[in-house]
């Protein structure tokens, strides 16, 4: 008798209409449709974050992704959060927080704009979608509302989500998902948390996952600190239908992780290799004013990766930005959002993985 994760895993490919149940995560700003193009020919779902693409952008994106998918689904993601009011007293106190640091790279603060980074699916978004009708639509942050959400419904997309606790895995089985995305506090970047942001109760993917698997009866993808075969059997055996992994493509030649973002991993990962204390992981909020995970740089050591003067997400992007471009220009990661997750050690720390081959590393842990 085979065991009950085949099972699980088949019926997972046939609803997303992939050979392997393994999903690429969207990463903002560290990928684009070359990347989900590769994962995709190589059987799994490659995915496309669409929360800060311009219009234009992403219709590019979508049209390339509709011509150069041959016939094989993949996924569109969009974040679902609320956008704040802004709060003029807090954005000033946050420049004034980075004053110094503007002082430093001879920039002007009254020259720089105010803007969010990163927009919510909406009404305007899903008219620029429609005729595309993405195969599988993922969501962060809970889920759009429910006319914009019976939209993509009528499209034919199999609809995802993430989820950080039982609680919002409940919630979004009740708003009828196709299948939850459990992520726990490893993964790198923002997490989908939406229910609650208090991050001293969120627990690690492989507590969270068996949780998560007996409270549901959709199909269940464990996300967060999963890069290598091992950690894909590990969420196999605690009831994951399939895996999403990011960290581990992240040094792929399709991914278009930037310059600085890439040495900072691979010298991470060199001391991995070699026994050596790292600079490990944090989550900070000073580059979108949410708790997002990654490399430890300058600025969180010098702020404090939890800074309450942050305007709230994703307003404090804004201010930062000029700052990351300045010690970008300079070859340093100083000011830049290093995403990443804690498990770095399935990194490469000589040659660059193609997605392919990460893609088919991963599913070795299929046979485990």
């Amino acid at each position: 008798m085979p065991p009950a994760h085949d099972t699980r895993t088949r019926q997972l490919t046939a609803l997303l209409g992939t050979e392997l149940p393994i999903i690429q995560a969207p990463m903002a700003g560290s990928q684009g449709s070359v990347l989900a193009l590769a994962v995709c020919a190589a059987g799994g779902l490659g995915s496309l974050p669409a929360a800060a693409l311009t219009p234009e952008a992403l219709r590019a994106e979508l049209t390339v992704l509709r011509e150069q998918s041959q016939g094989r689904p993949w996924n569109l993601n969009f974040f679902s959060h609320q956008p704040p009011e802004p709060d003029a007293a807090r954005e000033a106190a946050w420049r004034a927080s980075l004053a110094p640091y503007y002082a430093e790279y001879g920039i002007d603060p009254a020259q720089v704009p105010a803007g969010a980074g990163r927009s919510p699916f909406s009404a305007a978004l899903a008219d620029l979608v429609e005729s595309f009708r993405p195969p599988v639509v993922s969501f962060h942050f809970g889920l759009p509302a429910p006319e914009l959400l019976a939209r993509v419904r009528g499209w034919g997309s199999k609809i995802l989500s993430s989820a950080t606790s039982v609680e919002e895995a409940l919630w979004l089985e009740q708003q009828g998902v196709d299948a939850v995305i459990a992520q726990g506090l490893e993964a790198g970047g923002h997490r989908g948390h939406f229910l609650s942001r208090d991050v001293s109760t969120q627990m690690g993917t492989f507590a969270l996952l068996p949780q998560i698997a007996r409270a549901v009866r959709i199909p269940v993808i464990a996300a967060g600190g999963i890069v290598d075969a091992q950690g894909v059997a590990a969420a196999l055996a605690l009831g994951a239908w399939g895996v999403q992994a990011g960290t581990a493509y992240l040094l792929c030649p399709e991914a278009s992780t930037s310059a600085v973002h890439r040495a900072a991993l691979q010298a991470e990962a060199r001391r991995l290799a070699k026994g050596q204390a790292t600079q490990g992981t944090t989550l900070t909020t000073l580059f979108t004013g949410g708790a997002a995970r990654g490399l430890v740089n300058r600025a969180m050591r010098e702020l404090g990766p939890l800074h309450n003067k942050a305007p709230a997400f994703p307003l404090a992007t804004a201010a930062i930005a000029p700052l990351r471009a300045a010690a970008e220009k300079a070859g340093l990661g100083d000011f830049s959002p290093l995403w990443c997750g804690q498990n770095l050690s399935g990194l490469p720390t000589e040659r660059a993985f193609g997605a392919a081959e990460v893609t088919h590393a991963l599913a070795q842990g299929l046979r485990d």
